[in-house]
């Protein structure tokens, strides 16, 4: 039962810091285009400085 003094405080701790991080990904961006790098790998991009010949 005194363990649970520990772990109460302890996962509180950890979900605080899991929603201080996604606010801070929020707010810095990260989310901002979601929808350019599913469609990056579509796109054939040819090196100009290599030959594939």
């Amino acid at each position: 039962m005194n363990v649970l003094y520990i772990l109460v405080p302890l996962a509180l701790a950890l979900a605080a810091a899991g929603v201080a991080a996604f606010i801070w990904s929020v707010r810095s961006g990260q989310y901002d285009d979601v929808e350019t790098p599913g469609m990056r790998m579509l796109v054939d991009e040819d090196d100009e400085g290599s030959s594939h010949e």
